[in-house]
């Protein structure tokens, strides 16, 4: 009987611990999405643009 608690009671804290982690996860992923990151740096000068033009043609295009 003691080890049919004692099963019970793992499966109730590890039940309990995944429910902390998904609240806590949530919580993160909110502060994340709140959060205004800055504007990305310019290029700088020099450097070919990487506008992925570029990347998509073939032979027949030329």
């Amino acid at each position: 009987m003691e080890t049919v608690v004692l099963i019970a009671v793992i499966i109730l804290v590890i039940g309990i611990g995944m429910r902390l982690i998904h609240l806590l996860n949530a919580q993160h992923d909110a502060r994340i999405e709140a959060y205004r990151f800055s504007d990305p740096l310019p290029r700088p000068p020099g450097l070919p643009n990487d506008t992925g033009q570029g990347a998509h043609r073939t032979d027949a295009d030329r």
